[in-house]
């Protein structure tokens, strides 16, 4: 029985995605899994997997359309089946599909999917230069001039391939030299998507959930020898890194407070059952959560696994939908940038983050004398609307236990 794949919906305020490539034509083969297309929201370019096996029949929209969540896109059944596609088409078409092309509206594809559409040159004097993520973080990689690559994607869009050309061809390899005698201009960056929607959730969480901070300072010796240890007798794609012990540690603090697990549900609170602690990726333009699911009972191992993975696929601009759903508390580490101590924004509609800074090797007194020590400051913050400023100080005690007594996260 035929199948019909919508245009899923990631994050509670995805609205619509922008279907950026067909992986799969009409005509072939895909598996239950297979990736079947890339699509491009407010936050990263995503793969798409197919909920069904058999044979693409229909190719609902074309490359570039803005296709409302919830909309059908293509359709797998069986070679032989009749496939009725008109109440497909209604659905399609009530949804008012529009193509990112200004010169016409999207059109519904025929059974035999069109050639890439070709475009001319980007104009270098645009602000903002239609590149995919992936392209833009190649680009920057390779010191690649985006404003003089032609692209061959959807509407003139700059993807993978297009700076794939440049580079073999040789062209604009190097960074540009300048003068420091001649007068800088001012430049106007228009905002990209990814942070134009964080601009507005973070605003918005700013103005309506009423933050608390509480910081505490770790003892970190014993993890830090720990992680050295074990890193010296594995491979190196296996090395753990200060923040997978964090996650871990969090996962299992969180057990005893299902308060900071939870999320606001109009005038109750939800409790989450699940443990998925979400980790904020540096991204081209911003910041992208993945999720680690059931990271309390995931061994150490395991959870490093997985968000290096993740964070990989963020990264390349190549995240699954399963990557970026079902967070049910945050953490921002900017531990890696030597930052002593910083505040995290809460990310809707979860009831806290935490924001974890550098472990330092530091002067530190002990039974009155002065040594050296590793220690590390995090700082929580929480919707005062959920908890209160002594369960969240339990929670920072209950976390030191994890991180101080290290072992407990890998027995």
């Amino acid at each position: 029985m035929a199948e019909t794949i919508n245009m899923p919906k990631l994050g509670f305020d995805m609205a619509e995605g922008t279907l950026v490539r067909w992986v799969k034509k009409v005509g072939e083969n895909v598996n239950k899994g297979e990736v079947l297309a890339e699509i491009e929201t407010d936050k990263a370019t995503v793969e798409v997997e197919s909920s069904a096996s058999g044979v693409v029949r229909r190719l609902v929209v074309e490359e570039g359309a803005v296709v409302p969540v919830g909309s059908p896109i293509a359709i797998v059944g069986t070679t032989d089946e009749k496939i009725e596609m008109g109440s497909v088409l209604e659905a399609s078409q009530t949804a008012k599909i529009e193509s990112q092309s200004e010169a016409a509206p999207s059109r519904i594809l025929s059974a035999v999917a069109p050639a890439p559409v070709q475009s001319d040159l980007v104009n270098p004097q645009s602000s903002l230069i239609k590149a995919s993520p992936l392209a833009r973080k190649i680009a920057s990689e390779k010191k690649v001039d985006l404003s003089s690559v032609k692209g061959t994607g959807p509407g003139g869009r700059i993807v993978r391939r297009d700076i794939e050309a440049a580079l073999a061809g040789g062209e604009n390899l190097q960074s540009p030299i300048v003068n420091p005698k001649l007068p800088i201009k001012d430049e106007t960056v228009k905002l990209s998507r990814l942070r134009q929607a964080i601009a507005r959730r973070m605003t918005e969480s700013k103005a309506s959930v009423p933050h608390f901070y509480v910081t505490h300072e770790y003892k970190m010796d014993a993890l830090m020898d720990l992680r050295a240890q074990f890193n010296k007798i594995v491979p190196e794609n296996e090395k753990l890194s200060v923040n997978d012990f964090i996650i871990k540690a969090v996962a299992l603090a969180l057990r005893q407070f299902p308060n900071l697990n939870a999320s606001l549900d109009g005038i109750a609170v939800l409790r989450h059952g699940q443990v998925n602690v979400g980790v904020a990726v540096s991204v081209e333009g911003g910041l992208l959560t993945i999720v680690c699911k059931d990271a309390d009972a995931k061994p150490l191992r395991q959870v490093a696994s997985e968000v290096k993975a993740m964070a990989a696929r963020a990264r390349a601009g190549r995240v699954k939908p399963a990557d970026v759903e079902g967070s049910t508390f945050s953490i921002s580490n900017l531990g890696m940038y030597d930052v002593e101590n910083f505040i995290a924004i809460i990310n809707p509609p979860e009831a806290a983050i935490l924001a974890v800074g550098s472990a330092r090797e530091v002067p530190v007194v002990e039974n009155g004398a002065v040594k050296s020590g590793w220690r590390m400051k995090a700082t929580i913050s929480v919707d005062h609307r959920v908890s209160d400023g002594v369960e969240a100080a339990k929670f920072m005690q209950a976390l030191a236990i994890y991180l101080e007594e290290p072992l407990r996260l890998i027995l």
